[in-house]
Formats: C-alpha cells, structure tokens, sequence
C-alpha cells in the first residue's frame, strides 16, 4: 500500500469515527436527555401553531376556517407528532401528561420539570410566530369560558374531558393494550371527537401548555386557572380509574411509551 492510499484509508476511517459512529454513540447516551427536551419542545410547538392558529387565522380570515376544522386539526397534528417523535421523548406535548405518566409510575419525577419547562417555552414560541405571521393578538387563539357560562362550567368540561384523554393515553399504553404506532390514532382521533362536541363551552384546551403560550403572548390570563386546573385534576383521575383498571405501572410497555426508546427506565421491568 502506498504512502497515498494510506492517507486516504487515515481519512476515510477518521470521517467515518467523527461522522457516523460518534454521533450515533451520542444519540444512544442515555445521558442526552437533551434530546427529549428538544423532542417536547418542537412537538408542543407544532401541536400549538394548529391549536391557536386555528382561531387566529379565522380572525384574519373571517369565514374561511370552520369550527370543526379548528378542533379537528389539533388531534391530526398531534397524530402526525405521535408519529414522527414519540420514540424520542414520549410525545407528552403537555403537563398534566407528563404528570400523569409519572404519578403512574412510568417516567422518572426528576424529568418532569424539564419536559413542563420547554412544552411551555414551546407553545409560547408557537404563538410569538403566529402573531408576528397573522398579525392578530394571539388572545383569539387562546381558551376562554363562553359567554353566559361560568368559570366553573369551563373548569368542569375540561376536567371530564381530560380525565377521557389520559385514559386513553394511559390505556393504549399499557401492557397487553399497547398497540404501538396505532395508540396515535386513538390520541389523536380523541382530541378531535372531544373538540367538536366540547368545545362550545371551554375550548377544549385539555392541556396547561397549549392555553398558556397564547395568554402570555397575548397579555391575557383571565381564568386561566381553569386551564390548570382542570386539565391537572383531570389527569390525576385518570391515574386513578387506570390504577383501578390495570394496578400500579404500565409496565415495560407504559415505561416505553412514556419515555421513549433512549435509555427507557423501567419502574417494574417483570411486569409487561
């Protein structure tokens, strides 16, 4: 082997050892928890750019965009996200989702902060684009009791709701219930149903993150608590028919759905 094919095999083997396998050995670190925040955050983002920008873009387009189109297209997005990054992170998109899976025992405490902090710096970036793009105040994408219905009402709609949309994500993400990539059609198949019956009288937000980018971009958090809170205690009774239903833990398959595929953390590696 000459002195020049020698070189070149030096190069090839070096661009293959800082081009392919140590990024790939840096993907696999279980360390990178980075990478599912970056997952969160970009989900949460485009969950929220179809969610707010629903009833923005009717706002600037008055009569191009029906309601049911705006509460169907959330639960297509968050499909297509499911989709695409939940293997990343767990595709939670949201914090009474996050909270959920860990008072279940299928995602470690100490990453909730994490995921809530970016879903909600997410959702917030999502709304600075639409109102710099529509130019309208992302208050019209936001979540706000209907008029001639109390606060209670709307707190009371988004909690049943929640409690329906937790179910299903803790049930199809359970043991012998999981069914994989289809779990997204049941998620997104939900939000969809849930927005064009619910809707009316909440705006169906069933999701901490997704009311808070378009209040805090918009300078509005009026009742905002009943965005917290419904959607939290909603959750936690969710938690609690899937205990009733299935025991503690969702198992090897829970834990997978929950966190993903980077280093999963088991809490009951024997149970499926």
């Amino acid at each position: 082997m000459t002195h020049e094919d020698q070189a070149a095999r030096n190069r090839l083997t070096g661009w293959i050892e800082s081009d392919a396998i140590r990024p790939m050995e840096d993907f696999q670190n279980p360390k990178q928890e980075w990478r599912r925040l970056f997952s969160e955050l970009l989900g949460t983002f485009f969950l929220v750019l179809v969610a707010a920008g629903g009833g923005m873009m009717s706002q600037a387009f008055p009569g191009t965009i029906l309601r049911e189109a705006a509460v169907t297209a959330p639960g297509l997005m968050v499909l297509g996200i499911i989709l695409f990054m939940g293997k990343v992170s767990g595709a939670h998109l949201n914090p009474a989702v996050s909270l959920a899976f860990a008072a279940r025992g299928d995602f470690p405490w100490r990453r909730v902060p994490g995921y809530i902090v970016v879903q909600l710096i997410g959702a917030t970036l999502a709304c600075l684009f639409l109102q710099a793009v529509v130019d309208v105040s992302a208050t019209y994408g936001s979540n706000y009791p209907a008029a001639g219905y109390s606060a209670g009402a709307a707190f009371a709609m988004e909690f049943i709701l929640t409690l329906g949309l937790v179910s299903v994500i803790l049930g199809t993400a359970s043991g012998a219930q999981s069914i994989g990539v289809f779990g997204a059609l049941g998620v997104g198949f939900y939000i969809a149903l849930a927005g064009l019956w619910g809707s009316p009288i909440s705006g169906t937000s069933m999701n901490p993150a997704r009311t808070f980018g378009p209040d805090l971009v918009g300078g509005d958090f009026s009742n905002y608590w009943v965005y917290v809170a419904g959607p939290i205690l909603g959750a936690a009774a969710a938690v609690g028919c899937a205990f009733v239903l299935r025991g503690h833990g969702g198992g090897k398959a829970g834990s997978g759905a929950a966190q993903g595929v980077l280093a999963t953390e088991v809490a009951e590696p024997d149970k499926d």
